[in-house]
């Protein structure tokens, strides 16, 4: 048994042997070249199709979905983009990109910018084929990166590889990460209000987190698409206002911020002792943590979306990626930067978001913050749970499987609550590091279907229609369930009819 007063160097020596081989080895040599030779060979292969393509994107979030085998509407299109934001717009957004201007300085704010423009290409492929290889399933559909990489590879255990390590990632391990952040933020305010922070005061919010998230994903994935639809375009705009009104009360240091950004970006004026790479590492490692553009998470909310296109969804998918990047990063990478008052000299004093904001509206932003970041994390614990049934479907359709996998997940939940942040900030890391090179190694070779439809969609929009897939359209491409000419022209056309050309 390790003695109590070992049990902290040891958790210090573990974060740092993971970091380590998160910095040196998998980031810096493996997964950072490949995202941008994929993401780029995908670019230039598309025509540039997340920059050309950019209107189209607003276009097809208006598709209507069919009524699933379970006599209910199935998920729409815009309710699938919803579910993947819920994942996406987390704390990444905020701790994330607090924790990369910590590590990288203003710099790392580039290059989250510039990988976001790059990897677009990513998501549009890995969600376009995810709506392709997608399958039937009572609620509508099911798919992701193990449904293509088994029936577009025709490699199972790559699949099955690919699903474990989604499982470990996102139910467990980024789950933590939600948890972790909701129960600090809200002990934070707690702490403000005379209120001691504690193992006690975590373990309450730990509970109140598990019953609140419990009563949602026991209803389904409707459940969770429509809590996704209601509270996320609240909290998205009130950050978005809120970073617009501190940029107009700091407007004469605007410009030196952006100045800071574009310098740092390149070695001019490093901060501290923060190195290029170093700089570059945390913006493309922490964007891709927030955006989670070719990490293969996104596309099993995409295969769940009823459209009659599967570029539709790409499209549609690559639209969440500008928004959670451009958008909702930058926001808090302007508050941050004209707020924070401390030294950036890559350690962490307390959450740099909350600090700065409140430095420049008063106490009382905390709590402000403290609602935004709860909303931000806890449907980012919706989405994740959703990727984690989607994938143990795929391995398993046993309903006690799925049961298990509700209650373990519940349990992780309340664990992350008590966990240690440098420790679930550095296993995230690696397990979303692994996971991301599975995809990136699948969809590769993919691409070219991809841009096969992106073709045949381009060709019926030339003709002035609204594009309709069948998959006689691609006779040679095999593993295709859905799509079929005749049992799915009933669905395309009700959809056809309500989206309108």
């Amino acid at each position: 048994m390790i003695p109590a007063d070992q049990t902290p160097i040891l958790h210090a020596g573990l974060t740092e042997m993971i970091g380590v081989f998160n910095d040196d080895i998998l980031w810096a040599w493996i997964l950072i070249p490949l995202l941008v030779g994929v993401s780029l060979y995908i670019t230039f292969r598309s025509g540039l199709v997340q920059f050309r393509m950019f209107p189209e994107m607003f276009r097809v979030l208006k598709s209507k979905p069919e009524i699933a085998p379970d006599g209910k509407k199935a998920v729409s299109s815009l309710q699938a983009f919803f579910i993947s934001a819920a994942a996406r717009i987390g704390t990444g957004n905020i701790i994330g990109v607090s924790i990369a201007i910590s590590l990288g300085g203003p710099g790392a704010v580039f290059w989250m910018w510039m990988m976001a423009l790059v990897v677009c290409g990513a998501s549009f492929v890995e969600s376009t084929l995810a709506q392709l290889y997608k399958v039937r399933h009572p609620a509508g559909y099911r798919g992701g990166p193990a449904y293509y990489i088994e029936r577009g590879l025709g490699q199972r255990w790559l699949a099955i590889v690919f699903a474990v390590i989604l499982i470990i990632t996102f139910p467990l391990v980024f789950n933590a990460v939600q948890s972790n952040t909701i129960t600090n933020t809200i002990a934070n305010s707690a702490g403000e209000l005379g209120v001691e922070a504690n193992l006690g005061v975590s373990a309450v919010i730990g509970v109140l987190l598990v019953l609140l998230t419990g009563l949602v994903i026991f209803g389904g994935v409707r459940r969770i698409a429509n809590t996704a639809q209601a509270l996320i375009p609240f909290f998205a705009a009130l950050y978005i206002v809120i970073g617009l009104i501190l940029m107009a009360i700091n407007w004469q240091l605007v410009p030196g911020m952006f100045l800071s950004i574009i310098q740092n970006a390149f070695g001019v004026g490093e901060f501290a002792a923060a190195t290029l790479g170093v700089i570059i590492i945390q913006g493309v490692r922490r964007g891709m943590f927030s955006n989670e553009a070719g990490l293969g998470s996104a596309p099993n909310a995409a295969a769940s979306a009823s459209v009659t296109h599967p570029v539709k969804q790409g499209l549609v998918q690559t639209l969440g990626v500008y928004l959670d990047t451009l958008v909702v990063c930058s926001v808090t990478a302007f508050i941050v930067l004209l707020g924070y008052q401390g030294t950036l000299d890559g350690t962490l004093e307390g959450d740099l978001t909350q600090m700065a904001l409140m430095s420049m509206l008063g106490p009382w932003a905390l709590h402000l913050m403290t609602l935004i970041i709860f909303l931000v994390a806890f449907t980012s614990v919706l989405g994740n749970y959703y990727y984690g049934e989607s994938n143990i479907e795929y391995l398993s359709t046993n309903g006690n499987v799925l049961l298990g996998y509700k209650v373990i997940f519940l349990v992780a939940t309340f664990l992350g609550s008590l966990g240690s942040i440098d420790l679930v900030w550095t296993l995230a890391d690696t397990t979303m590091g692994l996971m991301a090179l599975v995809n990136l190694i699948a969809i590769a070779p993919l691409t070219v279907i991809a841009c096969r439809l992106l073709k045949d969609y381009n060709e019926q929009r030339r003709q002035g229609l609204d594009p309709v897939f069948t998959r006689d359209r691609l006779p040679d491409v095999r593993g295709v369930e859905c799509w079929d000419p005749e049992e799915d022209s009933a669905r395309r056309d009700h959809e056809a009819a309500g989206q309108g050309s």
